[in-house]
């Protein structure tokens, strides 16, 4: 049972898992930004008014608070401004700058599944940037949502309030709604984003660990920070935003550990690597 994990670390190890972890952690630090301004100016062009803050803590709410609490205080700043102009040219550069979080975990992939991606430039870098797309139109999605559907629901908290209570307020209805978009994020990037990957290769194996890996490291990276870290003392006014990256390099790595997982759990089973076509 243990081959599986080692050979997984192995791969991840020797194809250079740890420098595209940090590859990938950079690309999604330098992305955030522009993927808020763009779902800002996206969210705009359907509802007047609609609440920044709520936008800020969907995109941010997978993160642990002491990470999310110094990003989501200078999204919000830079959010306050005008973004009318976001989806001129300024928004075609948000959108690009913003793909490239996503191209950054396109290369981890096939790397950890594959040795290349024969695709061609154009064809990865719309990949990307569909991804970028139905991310910010689902973010601005469940937010209308947020607003719309109490209005309609609220006779059934009138009327069977343990309903609503069980439905819409219970810390376990949130873990499950949070862990199911996990699982769709991370699915979507194990058959998207690699290129073709072998047909006997099953991709759940790889899922799972990641989600179960990534709930279990976001909760002991946030009790450390909370009670142990000092990023304060060594980083100063940086101790914010060196806390998140340390935290997207930690996710990231997890990320590109459970596509190796999945190609030596090929290799065992099936007596062939996940990139044989």
């Amino acid at each position: 049972m243990t081959q599986i994990p080692i050979a997984a670390f192995l791969r991840f190890r020797d194809k250079g898992g740890w420098i595209m972890s940090s590859h990938v952690a950079m690309s999604m630090m330098m992305a955030l930004f522009p993927f808020m301004l763009f779902i800002v100016a996206l969210a705009g062009m359907f509802a007047k008014g609609i609440d920044v803050n709520r936008l800020i803590e969907l995109t941010m709410g997978g993160w642990p608070d002491t990470v999310a609490e110094p990003l989501s205080r200078e999204l919000r700043a830079v959010t306050s401004k005008d973004t009318s102009g976001l989806l001129s040219v300024g928004g075609v550069l948000a959108l690009y700058f913003a793909s490239n979080g996503v191209d950054a975990i396109r290369e981890a992939m096939t790397t950890a599944y594959r040795e290349q991606d024969n695709r061609p430039f154009w064809k990865q870098r719309i990949l990307c940037l569909i991804f970028v797309l139905a991310g910010a139109a689902l973010v601005v999605l469940v937010a209308l949502l947020a607003v719309a559907v109490p209005i309609y629901l609220s006779f059934v908290h009138n009327a069977l309030p343990w309903v609503y209570n069980l439905l819409f307020e219970s810390r376990a209805a949130r873990l499950t709604i949070g862990g199911a978009v996990s699982v769709g994020v991370v699915t979507a990037c194990h058959y998207w984003l690699p290129g073709k990957v072998g047909r006997k290769v099953k991709i759940w194996p790889g899922v799972v660990l990641t989600v179960v890996a990534w709930a279990v490291v976001a909760r002991a990276f946030s009790i450390y920070v909370s009670n142990f870290a000092s990023y304060s003392a060594t980083y100063a006014g940086l101790a914010g935003a060196m806390s998140a990256l340390i935290f997207l390099y930690l996710m990231a790595a997890i990320l590109i550990y459970g596509a190796a997982f999945n190609n030596a759990l090929s290799e065992k089973l099936y007596g062939e690597a996940a990139h044989a076509d």
